[in-house]
This record gives C-alpha cells, sequence and structure tokens, in this order.
C-alpha cells in the first residue's frame, strides 16, 4: 500500500470513479493535429503516454466548442463528423490505461482572432473591447450567447459519443467565459453587471451539457481564482465566482491570471523563481468556501508530499499536473510504488513553451522522450550487435548518452575528469531558482552509480587511455569551457567568472556588474541581486539574448523588474580598474527595445527590457560604471580540439553536447538520447 493513502484513493465526480486524486491537466497542441484538424498518431501518443503513467484523468486541451467563432488556432475539433473516428482511438488509448479521457472545451472571444483573420468571421465579446491585437471587438448579440450555449452543449455531447468520460469547461485566463465572470462585464442586459448576471452564461452551459449528456456525466470548470494582474480582479472576487458555479459542476479547477497579460503568464504557468505550489493557496480559499463541487489544485506541483498534504489538510480534493508529466509522465506509479526518489522534478525551464510557441514542436529538456513517443514505445531500434562504448565526460549529455547505452545492453564505461558528475551546471549548485536542476543532475548521478556503467572519476580521458580501453564506440561528451574575454584589467582581484561567483558568491562586494546579457548571465544577475546584492548587467547587443526561449523570457523580465537589476546595452567593457568598468557605447539601439516578440495560442507576447544610457551618448564615448566586483559570463568556448583527439580511437565516434555547440539542457538530452539508443543498429 502506497504511503500516500489520501493521494490514491479514489474520487467519484458525477457518477464516474476516478483512481486517483492525480488529474493531468489540460494541454493543447496544435501542431499535432492533422490539417483536418483530428487528433493524429503522434498527438495521440503523447497523451496515452500520459495514461500509461498512472494519472486518473487525461484532459486533451483546447478543443473549440465554436470553431466559427471562438478559435484562435488550428486546433483540434468537435464539430466535424470526419473527426469523430480519430477521437475514438484517443480516448480508447487513454481508457485502456485505467485513466478517464477528459477534453477541454474553449471559445476565445474577444481573442479569437483566428476566427477572424483565418476563418473571415465576426468575433465577439463578453462586451465591446479592444483585445491584445488592438482589433475592436463588439460585444456578444444575445441570439449568439444562446447559440454559443448550445455548442457548448453538443460539444460535450459529441465529446461523451467518442468515449471521453469528463469534459473540461475553460472559463479561465482571458477566454470568453473569463471576459463574462470578470469585473469588467458591464452590459445591461441579464447577461452582465452583477454576479449573477455574469455567471449566467457559465451556468447555462453546464446546464445544457447535463441535459445532453446526463445528470452523471462529470464536468470540470477552469476558472482564474485571481487575475492576479493589476486592474484584474482578486481572489475575493475568484471566490465569489466560485460560488455562483458550486453545484452546477462537479469540479472546480482553481488557476491564475490571463493569457494576454505577459506580466502574470509566468504565475499562471510557474516559472522557476516561484515556490511549489504557489497558486494552491487560491485553491484554498476556494475550498473553504463552496459547499458541493470538488476543488482541483494546479501549478508547481511535483513532490508526492507536498500533493498528499494539499489533500488531506482540506486545501483541495484533487491535485493536477501539467510540465510535471512531461518531464516524468510516470510520477504518479513511481510515487505509488515508492520510487519517489526516482521521480524526475520539472526544472520549469520552459524549454517546452520555448518549442511550443516558436518551433511548433513538443520537448522538455529532460526528457528526450517527449515528441517521439510513439518512436520510442513501438520503434526502439533492434540492437544486432553488443558494443563496448566509452563515453567521455559526465556532464548531461554524457550521462544521458551512458545511460541510455546501458539499457540498450552495451558495455558502457563512463569517464568523468572530475571527482563528481553533473558537469558545469554543478556550479548552479546553491541557486534557490535551480534545484530542481540540481536534484535531476543527482538523479542522473545515482543511476549512473547504480547501473553497471563502469564509472570512473578523477580521469582524464587522453588518446592512449581510449586505445587502451579498446571501444567499439567513443562518445565525447566533453563540455565547454568559459571564454575569457581580452579585456584590460580582466587579471584584477575584483574580476571573477561566471562559475566562480556562482560557488562562491560571498566573495562579490556590494555592488556587482555582469558583462553579458545572455542566460548565464542575466540568471547570475538575478541570483546575487536576490542575495542583496546592487547588480548590473552590461552586454554590447541592443537588447538581452533570452536563446530564443520566450516564456522564460518573461519569468526574467520580472525578475529584473522586482529586483531593481540596471540593464546597460549596446555598451562593452573597454576596461575594468579597481572602481569598476570602463563602458564603451557601441551604437545601435539604445531605446526600450522588444527582446522578442511572438503571437501563440492568442497571447500576444512581448518582453520589454530598458537601456541605461541617454540617447545622447555618442558612438565610442564612454563611461565609468562603479563596481566592487565584475563578473565576466561571455559564452562558452567548445572543447572541440580535446573532442577531436578522440576521433580516431574507435570504429566509431560520435561528439555530443557543448563540446560541438554549446547549447542547453534540452539539445544535450536529445542528442544523447538519440545517438546512444542507435548504437549496435549496424
Amino acid at each position: 500500500m502506497s504511503k500516500y493513502k489520501t493521494l490514491f484513493s479514489p474520487i467519484i465526480l458525477g457518477q464516474t470513479q476516478f483512481r486517483n486524486r492525480i488529474f493531468a491537466a489540460p494541454i493543447g497542441l496544435e501542431y499535432y493535429p492533422s490539417s483536418n484538424l483530428h487528433p493524429g498518431d503522434d498527438f495521440i501518443a503523447f497523451y496515452e503516454r500520459k495514461a500509461q503513467g498512472g494519472v486518473a484523468t487525461v484532459c486533451i486541451g483546447s478543443a473549440m466548442a465554436d470553431n466559427s467563432r471562438g478559435a484562435v488556432g488550428p486546433t483540434i475539433r468537435l464539430d466535424d463528423p470526419t473527426n469523430f473516428a480519430p477521437h475514438f482511438r484517443l480516448t480508447q488509448c487513454i481508457s485502456r490505461h485505467g485513466a478517464v479521457a477528459d477534453i477541454e472545451l474553449q471559445h476565445c472571444g474577444a481573442n479569437a482572432y483566428h476566427s477572424k483573420l483565418g476563418l473571415g468571421n465576426e468575433i465577439y465579446g463578453a462586451c465591446a473591447t479592444t483585445n491584445a491585437l488592438g482589433m475592436d471587438i463588439p460585444e456578444m448579440p444575445e441570439e449568439v450567447i444562446l447559440d454559443t450555449i448550445e455548442k457548448f452543449g453538443d460539444a460535450a455531447q459529441t465529446a461523451k459519443h467518442c468515449g471521453y468520460g469528463m469534459v473540461t469547461v475553460h472559463a479561465g485566463h482571458g477566454w470568453l467565459l473569463n471576459q463574462f465572470l470578470g469585473p469588467q462585464n458591464n452590459r445591461k442586459d441579464r447577461w452582465g453587471g452583477n454576479m449573477e448576471n455574469r455567471a449566467r452564461i457559465v451556468i447555462e452551459i453546464a446546464k445544457n451539457i447535463k441535459k445532453k449528456c446526463g445528470q452523471g456525466f462529470p464536468i470540470c470548470i477552469r476558472i482564474s481564482g485571481s487575475e492576479i494582474f493589476e486592474g484584474g480582479y482578486d481572489i475575493d472576487y475568484g471566490v465569489e465566482i466560485a460560488k455562483h458555479l458550486d453545484g452546477h459542476y462537479d469540479l472546480i479547477n482553481v488557476s491564475v491570471g490571463a493569457h494576454e497579460e505577459p506580466t502574470v503568464f509566468t504565475n499562471t504557468h510557474p516559472s522557476m523563481f516561484l515556490e511549489d505550489g504557489v497558486n494552491v493557496k487560491y485553491a484554498a480559499e476556494v475550498k473553504k468556501a463552496v459547499k458541493y463541487s470538488k476543488i482541483a489544485a494546479v501549478g508547481a506541483l511535483a513532490e508526492p508530499e507536498l500533493m498528499e498534504e494539499i489533500i488531506v489538510s482540506g486545501q483541495a480534493d484533487v491535485v493536477m499536473l501539467c510540465r510535471q508529466l512531461m518531464a516524468d509522465p510516470d510520477t504518479p506509479f513511481k510515487a505509488q510504488t515508492g520510487r519517489e526518489k526516482e521521480i524526475h522534478k520539472c526544472i520549469r525551464c520552459f524549454e517546452c513553451f520555448s518549442g511550443h510557441f516558436t518551433k511548433q514542436s513538443n520537448c522538455c529538456a529532460i526528457n528526450p522522450e517527449i515528441g517521439f513517443e510513439r518512436e520510442v514505445k513501438y520503434a526502439d531500434p533492434i540492437v544486432r550487435n553488443r558494443k563496448r562504448v566509452l563515453v567521455v565526460g559526465g556532464g548531461v549529455a554524457g550521462m544521458q548518452a551512458a545511460l541510455t547505452a546501458a539499457s540498450r545492453g552495451h558495455k558502457v564505461i563512463l569517464c568523468e575528469k572530475t571527482g563528481s558528475l553533473g558537469g558545469a551546471l554543478r556550479c548552479e549548485l546553491k541557486v534557490p531558482f535551480k534545484q530542481n536542476l540540481q536534484k535531476y543532475l543527482d538523479q542522473q548521478a545515482e543511476a549512473v552509480k547504480s547501473s553497471n556503467i563502469e564509472l570512473h572519476l578523477n580521469t582524464e580521458v587522453t588518446p592512449d587511455l581510449a586505445q587502451n580501453i579498446k571501444p567499439d564506440v567513443i562518445i565525447a561528451a566533453l563540455g565547454a569551457r568559459p571564454l575569457v574575454p581580452n579585456i584590460p584589467g580582466l587579471d584584477n582581484k575584483n574580476v571573477l567568472s561566471a562559475e566562480y561567483a556562482y560557488l562562491h558568491a560571498e566573495e562579490t562586494g556590494n555592488k556587482v556588474i555582469v558583462l553579458g546579457g545572455g542566460l548565464s548571465g542575466i540568471e547570475l544577475a538575478i541570483y546575487l541581486s536576490g542575495l542583496g546584492k546592487k547588480v548590473s548587467i552590461m552586454e554590447m547587443a541592443n537588447s538581452l539574448n533570452y536563446s530564443g526561449n520566450v516564456v522564460h523570457a518573461m519569468a526574467i523580465n520580472n525578475e529584473i523588474k522586482r529586483l531593481g537589476i540596471e540593464i546597460i546595452l549596446s555598451t562593452k567593457a573597454a576596461a575594468i580598474n579597481a572602481e569598476g568598468v570602463v563602458g564603451e557605447f557601441v551604437g545601435d539601439s539604445f531605446s526600450p527595445a522588444p527582446v522578442c516578440a511572438t503571437i501563440a495560442k492568442g497571447m500576444l507576447v512581448s518582453v520589454i527590457t530598458e537601456a541605461k544610457l541617454e540617447t545622447s551618448a555618442e558612438i565610442g564615448s564612454r563611461q565609468l560604471y562603479e563596481a566592487d566586483t565584475v563578473i565576466y559570463a561571455l559564452g562558452q568556448v567548445p572543447r572541440r580540439v580535446e573532442a577531436n583527439s578522440l576521433r580516431n580511437c574507435a570504429p566509431l565516434f560520435f561528439a555530443i553536447g557543448d563540446c560541438v555547440e554549446p547549447k542547453n539542457i534540452y539539445a544535450a538530452n536529445s542528442t544523447a538520447f538519440t545517438i546512444a539508443r542507435d548504437i549496435g543498429r549496424y
């Protein structure tokens, strides 16, 4: 029996019993459906993998209840009979693992610009407004409101017909029903002006679904317990919403925020800078106020102990996981069977969102299976020849390569130059917002040590040693070294490398300048600022470099503003002296500059960073920026020479990770997993 007795106890919603209290939160994959917007094979495999891991229900996100007026992009449809067969297949693949298939019914209202721009249809808001794209949106007429209520009911009925055992109505995050529920709904008719009228459409939708699907058919509703942005409603208002919906919906999923507000998007989807279970408090307040509906908490949940405590303490009846089930789809079964230490915690790096918004792909930094579920499950390459594999380097890529090769039955020797596994990321050991990353590195290291991998620490692999080992395959994962700039004064006592500063933050002064506006420099600045230092970032370019990760950029920008970190753009370090850095203005734009902008899922993401220099600065002009400590974080140089020295020491040679090109954890893991998995096919 699991020690998490409440977490793994069943719960009944409507007339359906769910096997435990861990639900997979709604997640939409707009780019996975095929051209006619039905669930394709990759789409199905992604959701089936969650069911296989032990959750009670798997929710398909972003299915439009009214595709003609409510769509924000090419999402799956429930209003096309030709799509029914793929939906049957999807629900069958979920339910055969013992989970209940759920689907989220959504209408984007004023933010459904795809319906207008892509389909040419009129779109409406709860009341007349201007949306995030600056489009003037008219108030939804009553006849359209009534039609919308019917379409939600029809979509639910179709979902039930296709095998879904529950539907979720999305009434949060700024979408249509949230637009009706919010205080900005000042309509003069029976659909707005006070809470009873504002909630009317949402209640009528519940009644319509129950009428068409049966009173015992469970319905969940997703609300924003608080919008948490300036001008949005607070938890007290959110509680009033829940009280009006109480009993009409079997489960109330209490989220926060609104997608159209970049300042709170990383609260809706908590960033690494926020504590575990950061949004549970909103669910707890709603739980106190309702009498009939069950309550679900969501947001930054990964630890089984915390999930159990949330339910035992009465803060919620159910916990919902989203990104955690990408980091480790087997989280429920691992917790249930006493294997908590093996659970890979989501590191909240937003690599998944970056892939979603900018690459239209599905991925996870620490789980290379994501996006390739079908391939991993059904097309594991046959190992025709067991190999002797030498992995050189015990960082992220090296550990993943060694573990994958060993799991395929190869004889693996892993050599690491230092006395510990984990690579360069170990320098961030003390950083509070990187603790899940450190836990991941610890887990990978422990997995290596407890496997049949032959591990040699404090071992530098030379060509002679490699030849003596006589490997069939060498995988070089030697990483990269910090770029040391040619700046006068770099050897001064007040200058540190980023790696040293992470490890010895106590040696930095009260006033710090970080040279380099890439992720390494920015996150170091946030860490030091959190310790009470006054920190500035100096960057030659006209904007900071977030490596294309637009959602992490929003989280970082919020932290920069909260901590008061000074940004100095279009400026290079001409020299360093005992008083600080002599900065030289190098031109280009130094006014507030958009770091990145993208439109995705109805969200306008725009991250702005303010420059330090005045507009009167001339190219070549210099200025002293005072600092007690100067830290350089100017990128990495791949160890290609060292890697290439091993190229002729085995019949097969592969270089992976940062020794090829410094990128990120996802790139390192993905390549390591794929290359190691293919060994022995030839």
